[in-house]
């Protein structure tokens, strides 16, 4: 018994040695402060896989290197029963944001998240449309997982008994200070694969890792400028003549228009979909998509991948589908390229080549009851998980790659998405319906690495209406998305002509809107982003604004108050949103001094301030020395080619440069070097008169610029 005994214990130990392999990541600086790690065996099959992304190297050149934020020795991982751990040490003075795209926090520290491609279900649990295991810490750092599995983030709420740092033990029974959560000083993760690779990225700022990240995977999207016009989306029946009477009523009335889009009845049956058209209803596709493009109208066709039975490509795809279906439609394995050539072959025969601009991607996210399950086999072997997490990047893939061959740029809408998504012309929406939580999605979507729309759909009252459609225009896609409602932008006459006033501002910010676009693809610089990521508004004892109303917590001391009802829009806008019953609202304006947007006024600067702009504004202002260039207010973007007067504004007592971007606005042409950056200067001649000058356009270059003026919206001192 002895000897049996004796051999078991060897046996388990054994067993126990096998299963469990700490090791220290060896790190490699891969791009200008960029490091990459392998730990065990990472999948081949992970989210930069599914996206294709590749990193834009002379930016991140042009960025610089930085110092490994870490001791790589604090940096632990460990493979355990085919399952690897991760532990990345916190200092008790850092915030961390990130990990996708919540609605209900910005501040992520804390949290105990599963990250797991979703519907969005009212709950902050990291099931969501873009789970992305990217997080951003207040020193100046960035963290990247590339892994196509559900992840387990534990973002500082537990503590090792071999920690570092470790809490105090406290005495609940008689220490007002016990708390049921102590200190931690670690964002450990969990991964269920045998091995994953690790990327970190320096600053030295948030933002410098932001950009990073987001030049990492190939900069952000540049959409078509009519993508950042206005856009309609009509009921979900609406037939070829009832969409031509949507656009002739938006012209005359003298709103603007851009892109309609169309719901599931154009095609002849949806959900599963047979991706051709309803004749019934639309009975000369090309003739009608034609029509529209005349009347300078784009259109977006709403989609999901689920093939009908009744589907012109049912047969021939059939074997590259998964195993279960979804609404009785099959799942294409869109990892084989013959299942790709034949989905997107229909859809560019179809739709694509008779003008159609764009799609509107649904239900790539869940829920689970309706998607395939967890045991759903795929034919190429991945697993239906790696295949949910990764659905909506092939979609986003490989639709853009089909506007791509014919060099023509589309924006559209998607449900999900995932780390290496950024490049993707695509804004996610969902059915959740909560106005403030859709301005704290907008702040998330900064660490995401996605764009997010607050779209409006329906309004109880015409202040709510007004309240939500000036936040999309402070927004990616400026849409109202009227598939079930009907709505329209005069559907309550009593803010009719404030809501017309919003939409034509949204048009004559567009050289603005274009250009920060343009930094977010060219720089890595999220067009709308966390006041968090501004300078002037770092979390730490210096900060203009202390906690003060949160519930006791371990790590008050060194946080601002949660910012999740405010923004920054472009280089030099900070947006804070009204909400349905509001008269007046705080403002938190970071260091430096800030202007009001509508009549140039000094309002402060570091400090909290109290605003009551009426029903008919939204509260917006610029930092000193912003120069924001505006076009007239046209109902359509303009066309290619089409040169536009600008008035550049400036706002503040500094001297401003602006770089306004310029190219044919609607192809890749950009790609190869058609496109220009024009520099704005404005400075006091002879130091006493404000003057503004534009360089002189590139030969050979793109050229939309007509006259340009210049308004200085700011008095001197000496003149208040």
């Amino acid at each position: 018994m002895t000897k049996l005994t004796n051999a078991l214990f060897f046996l388990l130990f054994i067993s126990l040695a096998l299963s469990v392999n700490a090791q220290a990541p060896v790190w490699t600086e891969i791009e200008p402060g960029i490091w990459k790690a392998a730990v065990g065996e990472p999948e081949t099959y992970d989210l930069l896989e599914a996206s294709g992304s590749e990193p834009g190297k002379e930016a991140l050149a042009a960025m610089g290197t930085a110092e490994f934020p870490f001791s790589e020795r604090e940096i632990s991982a460990e493979i355990i029963d085919g399952k690897t751990y991760l532990r990345f040490p916190l200092e008790k003075k850092e915030q961390i944001y990130g990990f996708g795209l919540h609605f209900q926090t910005v501040q992520q520290r804390g949290r105990i998240l599963r990250l797991h491609v979703d519907h969005y279900d009212g709950e902050d649990n990291g099931r969501t449309h873009a789970p992305t295991p990217f997080y951003v810490s207040s020193r100046g750092y960035g963290v990247f997982i590339n892994s196509a599995r559900y992840i387990d983030v534990y973002a500082g709420t537990a503590v090792r008994k071999e920690s570092k740092n470790p809490p105090v033990a406290r005495d609940r029974n008689t220490d007002e200070n016990w708390t049921p959560r102590p200190y931690s000083d670690a964002v450990e993760m969990l991964v269920p694969a045998e091995g994953a690779e690790i990327y970190v990225f320096g600053g030295p700022g948030s933002l410098d890792a932001v950009r990073r990240f987001n030049l990492f995977n190939g900069g952000g999207c540049l959409p078509p400028r009519w993508g950042l016009g206005f856009t309609q989306r009509v009921h979900r029946l609406s037939t070829a003549e009832d969409v031509k009477k949507e656009a002739d009523a938006f012209a005359r009335k003298g709103y603007p228009l851009d892109f309609i889009g169309l719901e599931p009845g154009w095609q002849s049956k949806s959900y599963p979909g047979t991706f051709e058209w309803d004749k019934g209803r639309f009975p000369e596709p090309g003739e009608f998509v034609m029509d529209m493009l005349e009347k300078g109208i784009r259109l977006n066709l709403w989609i999901n991948p689920y093939v009908s039975p009744a589907s012109p490509i049912a047969d021939s795809i059939a074997r590259y589908t998964g195993s279960h279906t979804v609404w009785a439609g099959t799942v294409p394995d869109f990892t084989i390229p013959e299942a790709r050539r034949i989905f997107f072959s229909q859809l560019k025969k179809d739709q694509a080549d008779i003008g159609v601009s764009g799609y509107k991607i649904d239900e790539v996210d869940g829920y689970d009851k309706w998607l395939w399950p967890d045991v759903a086999t795929f034919p190429s072997g991945h697993t239906a998980e790696q295949m949910r997490q990764t659905y909506g990047l092939l979609m986003q893939r490989y639709s853009t790659e089909m506007f791509r061959q014919r060099n023509t740029r589309t924006f559209g809408l998607v449900r999900a998405s995932n780390g290496g998504g950024v490049r993707f012309p695509y804004v996610l929406y969902n059915d959740y319906y909560d106005h403030r939580d859709f301005i704290t999605a907008l702040i998330n979507s900064s660490f995401a690495g996605v764009l997010w729309t607050p779209e409006v759909r329906a309004s109880e009252t015409g202040e709510e209406w007004l309240r939500r459609i000036q936040s999309v225009v402070f927004s990616p896609m400026a849409m109202i998305n009227a598939w079930s409602s009907g709505t329209q932008p005069w559907s309550f006459p009593g803010v009719a002509p404030a809501v017309k006033e919003m939409a034509l501002l949204r048009m004559r910010m567009m050289p603005y809107w274009y250009s920060e676009f343009a930094k977010y693809h060219f720089q890595g610089i999220p067009p709308f982003r966390a006041m968090n990521l501004e300078e002037g508004f770092a979390a730490g004892p210096e900060s203009v604004v202390q906690s003060s109303s949160l519930e006791e917590n371990p790590y008050e001391e060194a946080f601002t108050r949660e910012v999740k009802d405010q923004y920054m829009a472009g280089e030099y806008l900070l947006v804070a949103p009204m909400f349905a019953g509001e008269k007046s609202r705080k403002v938190i304006l970071p260091r430096g001094k800030w202007y009001d947007f509508y009549t140039g006024e000094y309002v402060g600067g570091g400090e909290v301030i109290t605003v009551s702009p009426g029903l008919d504004k939204i509260p917006v202002f610029v930092k000193d020395g912003g120069i924001i260039p505006l076009m007239p207010p046209l109902l359509h973007a303009p066309a290619q080619g089409e040169k536009t007067d600008l008035e550049i504004r400036h706002y503040g007592e500094k001297p401003g440069r602006y770089m306004l971007y310029d190219d044919d606005g609607v192809s890749y042409d950009y790609e190869r070097g058609e496109y220009s950056f024009r520099e704005i200067i404005v400075e006091k001649n002879n130091g006493k008169e404000w003057e503004g000058r534009i360089s002189a356009a590139e030969a050979g270059k793109p050229n939309t610029v007509g006259k340009v003026s210049f308004t200085f919206m700011t008095e001197d001192d000496e003149l208040r």
